[in-house]
């Protein structure tokens, strides 16, 4: 069971988060509308149960996600992608399966604070940046990796602030180049 308190953008994503992983501890943050006093006992929730930040994967969640990460330096972070997170144009955490919600709290990530071991070249090299299938290996391997889905360059930061290993990432790339799915 999850200890953690757990932040969503607003009541519908509370409603799925529950559906999903049951009687958690989960607070809103009613989407950007985020205030100075939700920020300030996030914070302290981070030091007594610790936080996960699961915002939808649009420009305002990674707004909101960055805003509560530099209050909250410790706080970890779950992603999903946009193609399970889009049900009829809208994208957002309430419209992800039960079963894509638990796959993702499968994968909590904890930022690093360490210099990253990826660099550009590094996804150049394997296909991932700069080639015709390169998003939808960027997809399918943040997917499975946990980091959502994302253009390169947040990418590389994705693989390198959550301390992905050279031996993980290299593992779950030979998964996503043969095919094989979770």
């Amino acid at each position: 069971m999850i200890k953690e308190l757990i932040v969503v953008e607003g009541k519908n994503d509370a409603h799925a988060v529950r559906l999903a992983l049951g009687e958690v501890d989960i607070i809103w943050t009613d989407g950007y509308g985020l205030t100075r006093k939700k920020l300030e006992y996030i914070a302290e929730m981070a030091n007594r149960q610790g936080v996960i930040v699961f915002t939808d994967p649009d420009t305002v969640g990674e707004q909101i996600r960055n805003r509560i990460r530099r209050h909250v330096p410790k706080a970890k972070h779950v992603y999903l992608t946009r193609k399970v997170a889009t049900k009829q144009g809208d994208i957002g955490v309430e419209n992800a399966a039960l079963e894509e919600i638990r796959r993702a709290f499968a994968q909590i990530r904890q930022e690093q604070f360490e210099i990253g071991q990826f660099s550009i070249d590094d996804l150049i090299l394997v296909g991932l940046a700069g080639t015709g299938h390169a998003k939808e290996y960027r997809f399918e391997l943040g997917r499975k990796l946990g980091i959502g889905d994302c253009n390169a360059k947040q990418f590389l930061h994705r693989l390198n602030r959550f301390g992905i290993s050279r031996q993980e990432f290299f593992q779950v790339l030979k998964e996503v180049q043969h095919g094989e799915r979770r």
